[in-house]
């Protein structure tokens, strides 16, 4: 079947390429080389193109906020990044974003055919009456909220604690951790519920069109009235105000003066109006650097973070991922009209739990969706995964090979490590005498890792991970390319991960073990 894709790339050899490839199974290709050009096409035929591939190879090729105003035009055009090899913090914005799939260059015209293919499979599925699932939109309870892990339960408390109040919100988190999903429970669950939540996403926004979107400043063509902007539009409710740290200075000044008065003022107008509306807003950033580097006011800042509500990485909290696979599976399944809930295959549990998801719940969300709409049985397993399990055998494969080849090395750290647990294991039956002080680098407990707990429990699996990542800092002299190489990880995740333990990256020994 013939359908419509959008082609976005800047180099005209690799578009004549792809729209080869593309063409070669008998698709229509529209090309477009800026993203401005893009978004106008796009938005032309927005009920025409089944998908969209942008290569972000370049610097015009996802630059900040395209997948978001693609988002905006039309959520259910699934969108396939291509991505530089080794640009994997890319092909990472992208999946947060909410792509749908990405390939790696150099790839086969096979590969690329065959990820469009699957995409459009995605997309006649949401013209049979499915609602597209990033435009997610009704009333939303806490009950809807997956809070297998501790850290989610803290997140549902304080939201239900927030509900009480009109106080600011500020949810901070990763992109795809499900801010406005808890933003949607605060509002349900307030004296707020019957009035509008509306949603507006910064980075989606241009400069120029601020005051327009936010406040209202243009006239209605034909008309003498001012055009309704979103506080308009969320009177009485709630507003959603999402990556409130890429609201430019101009628009943080009009903010701050309508937090601060309760009124609010179009540019041009000449006069203001009450406005009551509750504001709970999201940021992936640290919005403290932001206030630091001069990028975000101060006292606007202090005025909006009065109830912060931190939602953790999915990593963080794999115990939730089993019950989000399940409660996911069951929502594709009825909106697919599958004559029945597709199971899921403890193997199949056990490969997803085993992924970090730097794309958080919304890319497993993806990932499920994909599966569900692409299964050929009744049941998924690790098949339906492909990516998924490259990626996690890959890694493991990966880390087994340097475990073997260091073991062997006895001056590597797994080979002192594991000579260190041998001597531990030996001082259980003949304990040392106490000593006044630990010296890093001798074969006493300090520069063991212990198991358990006092109460001779296994210690959490994230605890071990930081007390391994300090000793690592330490042992390498903070040589960060020299410890993610030896932890067998990224440099890029290395960094999160020292973010997620509250490591300065740029003194990294200051913070080691």
């Amino acid at each position: 079947m013939t359908a419509q894709i959008l082609l976005i790339d800047e180099d005209a050899a690799e578009r004549r390429s792809m729209k080869a490839a593309i063409e070669a199974h008998g698709h229509a290709v529209h090309v477009a080389d800026t993203a401005h050009t893009a978004i106008d096409t796009f938005r032309r035929l927005r009920e025409q193109i089944g998908v969209i591939v942008v290569d972000a190879s370049s610097p015009e090729g996802l630059q900040s906020g395209l997948l978001g105003v693609l988002a905006e035009v039309n959520p259910g055009v699934p969108v396939i990044v291509a991505t530089a090899e080794g640009a994997t913090e890319t092909a990472l914005d992208a999946v947060r974003s909410g792509a749908f799939d990405f390939l790696v260059k150099p790839f086969a015209p096979e590969r690329l055919s065959g990820a469009v293919e699957a995409a459009l499979k995605i997309h006649r599925s949401t013209l049979h009456g499915r609602t597209p699932r990033r435009a997610r939109s009704g009333a939303v309870s806490f009950a809807d909220i997956v809070a297998a892990s501790a850290a989610m339960s803290r997140v549902v408390e304080l939201g239900r604690r927030a509900a009480q109040s009109t106080i600011p919100v500020m949810l901070e988190g990763e992109a795809g951790v499900g801010k406005e999903l808890v933003a949607r429970a605060i509002h349900a669950a307030s004296d707020r519920s019957s009035r509008p939540f509306v949603t507006v996403n910064c980075q989606a926004i241009s400069p120029a069109q601020f005051g327009d979107i936010l406040f209202g400043d243009s006239l209605h063509a034909g008309t003498e009235g001012p055009a309704a902007g979103k506080f308009a539009e969320a009177e009485g409710g709630t507003l959603f105000i999402e990556e409130i740290s890429e609201l430019p200075a101009a628009a943080q000044v009009r903010l701050l003066d309508a937090v601060q008065t309760g009124e609010l003022t179009r540019n041009g107008q000449g006069q203001s109006s009450k406005t009551n509306v509750r504001l709970v807003l999201a940021t992936n950033k640290d919005l403290i650097e932001e206030v630091k580097s001069g990028r975000f006011r101060e006292d606007l800042y202090y005025r909006l973070n009065v109830f912060p509500i931190t939602i953790p990485a999915l990593r963080r909290r794999k115990e939730d991922i089993p019950h989000l696979v399940r409660a996911f599976v069951e929502r594709f399944s009825l909106e697919q009209r599958l004559p029945r809930t597709l199971q899921v295959e403890s193997s199949a549990i056990a490969l997803l739990t085993a992924f970090d998801w730097p794309g958080n719940t919304r890319q497993l969300e993806n990932a499920i969706f994909r599966a569900v709409v692409l299964a050929e049985g009744g049941s998924l397993t690790e098949g339906d995964f492909p990516q998924i399990a490259a990626q996690v055998s890959g890694h493991r494969a990966g880390m087994h090979a340097r475990e073997a080849t260091e073991v062997r090395d006895e001056s590597s750290p797994v080979a002192r490590v594991q000579a260190a647990l041998a001597e531990r294991t030996a001082t259980f039956a003949n304990p040392p005498a106490p000593s006044p002080s630990t010296t890093f680098g001798t074969t006493t407990t300090g520069n063991v890792i212990i198991s358990t707990d006092e109460a001779g429990n296994v210690r959490k699996l994230a605890e071990i991970e930081e007390e391994l990542i300090r000793f690592a800092l330490k042992f390498y002299r903070g040589q960060m390319s020299q410890v993610a190489r030896k932890l067998g990880i990224g440099r890029s995740t290395l960094y999160r991960k020292l973010k997620d333990y509250g490591i300065d990256p740029d003194d990294p020994q200051k913070d080691a073990a």
